[in-house]
């Protein structure tokens, strides 16, 4: 054990009763409780409550530990096993991030690379299609264009544009217009309506949409623990994230699903536009706000209720949520932090503030968006421990506070915006030179930070062909301050291409849903608009080195140096509720392990 962890050892069990005095604090030094304390003799856990903060890295935990010492964070982490060198899957989008933390999986088990992607083995959604018949390759994009309300008007004045609707299925505000946005805790998920299947890509053997609960490779936690008897809860930022109840289950092992969609128009509690006329992803005061939806789903859910507060139901086996504010905060040049009540019961928004991170003294810290939005969480986290202690339920609740990814660049000054594409477009035309009257080359690709294409011909003459073109042509961007940049490569640092691709990610070469080509970017690449600071998605630091928090009964307070892998958050949950991991078809393909160093879990429960 290391000094660290011997002093956090120490400090656990001395400091251990005067903290129980304190309300909150005492709520989660308490899961440190011995094996005798916990009314399972095995020092199992009746529930886990499981918090992925998108986008916050290990470094944002550091840093907010050491300015906030008395904090939620802090006391979490001080009483439990922190895992200082946790990364997320690859590609580090939010959908297979997401899917690994539920499953136990990376891509190449789950099949899920991105939340818009492509895939060689189904029809387009909508496309003809005979039974039986060699599948043509389409987009499997299940993201809010699939909400069954997906298009209604801009509630504002001036407004000309569409959103998604809030509550995606119009069973709450009719047309999509929301003007009681605090009415979407009475949102419930129907699988049969919520979605439009239409949107789904095609089974080329049926000739039926995909559903995305389907489309995974791997079952999930909330099947196994569904099928258990044991109740089930999730909150995310989609409702396509139905996908988490898993392959065979009607997308019907999540008992309690609340998704409203972050996509939709961000209105006040008044019912009025926020006067940035966005989404909810896009003005940090308005993210707190939807944000704050979920918490008190899950807080709802720890009483016992269902999310919308209303009808007993129990405690779930396992709930949680997601966070975007962090995400948000990270990304945005400017943005308003707070959302104001004014005496005559109006709103209006704070100053806008600088997003991201910033150079202060020598040290790279949070700005002042981003340190208000992880105050924030750790604030909501508070009220989730403070609730778990009112139900009476500290010695019976592990808490997992991870990330589906984490965010890059950090370092502003690192960062380049390029546009994909005129790259896309030039390699199109360079191929059609050599190969007139033939489809684009590339037909479909999603590139944050990260390269990928699919290609319609796939042969390794077509692929490398790709490959040579990013290598070999510059890229025009613009740095931090939007002054114009010349890249080399394209942007990036390394390329794999074809069957190398295939191998990359560990999968056949026939599999059909791997990017054709696929690209590390130089660190501080974004290929998109001059307007964000960062993204995620792609395979630096910045995306995927993020915290990992585990604290419960019998969780030894320690710190762990060694790597681990967000997908072994799903075999750890079901071993820490006494179920066998193995029941989960990730662990068995890819061997994942329970997470190490908690006492008292073993790989076989």
């Amino acid at each position: 054990m290391s000094g660290k962890a011997r002093m956090r050892a120490t400090v656990a069990a001395s400091g251990i009763a005067a903290l129980v005095a304190t309300g909150v604090v005492g709520a989660v030094t308490a899961t440190s409780a011995s094996a005798a304390d916990h009314p399972d003799a095995n020092g199992r856990s009746q529930h886990v409550l499981l918090i992925s903060v998108d986008g916050m890295h290990q470094s944002d935990l550091n840093w907010y530990v050491s300015q906030h010492p008395d904090s939620t964070l802090a006391k979490l982490t001080r009483g439990g096993t922190e895992y200082t060198n946790a990364k997320t899957s690859n590609p580090s989008d939010s959908d297979p991030g997401g899917t690994a933390l539920m499953t136990g999986g990376n891509p190449k088990s789950t099949g899920v690379y991105y939340d818009v992607e492509y895939s060689h083995k189904v029809d387009e959604a909508g496309a003809q299609c005979t039974p039986g018949k060699a599948a043509t390759g389409g987009d499997v994009i299940y993201d809010s264009p699939d909400d069954a309300l997906a298009s209604v008007n801009d509630l504002a004045p001036t407004g000309t544009g569409s959103f998604p609707s809030f509550d995606e299925n119009g069973s709450i505000y009719p047309q999509g217009v929301d003007t009681n946005p605090a009415a979407i805790m009475n949102l419930t998920f129907d699988p049969k309506t919520s979605l439009n299947p239409g949107t789904f890509p095609v089974d080329p053997k049926t000739c039926q949409p995909i559903t995305p609960w389907d489309y995974l490779g791997d079952n999930t936690i909330f099947q196994v623990i569904h099928k258990a008897g044991l109740r089930t809860a999730w909150s995310d930022k989609h409702a396509v994230y139905a996908s988490f109840n898993g392959p065979g289950s009607g997308g019907q092992s999540i008992d309690d699903l609340f998704a409203p969609e972050i996509d939709s128009q961000a209105v006040m509690p008044n019912g009025i536009p926020y006067p940035q006329d966005d989404d909810w992803a896009h003005i940090n005061a308005a993210t707190k706000q939807y944000d704050g939806y979920k918490v008190q789903a899950v807080l709802n859910e720890i009483g016992g209720l269902d999310h919308s507060g209303k009808t007993k139901v129990g405690t779930p086996a396992i709930l949680g949520m997601n966070f975007q504010t962090v995400s948000v905060a990270q990304k945005i040049r400017s943005t308003p932090t707070t959302l104001i009540h004014n005496p005559d019961g109006s709103y209006t928004t704070s100053a806008p503030e600088a997003g991201g991170y910033a150079w202060v003294q020598g040290q790279l810290v949070p700005g002042p968006v981003l340190s208000s939005a992880l105050d924030y969480v750790d604030a909501q986290l508070g009220r989730m421990v403070a609730s778990i202690q009112k139900a009476g339920l500290t010695d019976k609740t592990t808490i997992i506070v991870t990330a589906k990814h984490g965010q890059s660049p950090q370092d502003p000054n690192k960062l380049v915006t390029v546009k994909d594409g005129p790259i896309v477009d030039a390699i199109n035309a360079a191929w059609a030179q050599t190969h007139p009257g033939t489809a684009s080359l590339i037909v479909a690709g999603t590139d944050d930070d990260l390269w990928q294409s699919y290609l319609s011909d796939t042969s390794a003459a077509a692929t490398s062909f790709v490959k040579d073109y990013l290598w070999n042509h510059t890229a025009q961007g613009y740095d931090v301050n939007k002054k114009p940049v010349t890249v080399q490569h394209s942007g990036l640092a390394e390329i794999w291409a074809g069957a190398d691709a295939a191998s990359f990610f560990g999968v056949a070469a026939n599999d059909g849903r791997y990017p054709d080509v696929f690209g590390k970017v130089q660190e501080g690449i974004v290929y998109a608009k001059p307007t964000k600071l960062a993204e995620h998605g792609g395979m630096n630091s910045g995306d995927t080195h993020v915290l990992m928090v585990v604290d419960g009964p019998r969780i030894p307070a320690r710190v762990i140096g060694a790597p681990v892998e967000t997908t072994q958050v799903a075999p750890t949950i079901l071993s820490v509720l006494g179920l066998n991991p193995a029941s989960l078809t990730a662990v068995q393909k890819e061997g994942t392990r329970v997470l190490p160093g908690l006492a008292g879990w073993r790989q076989d429960r």
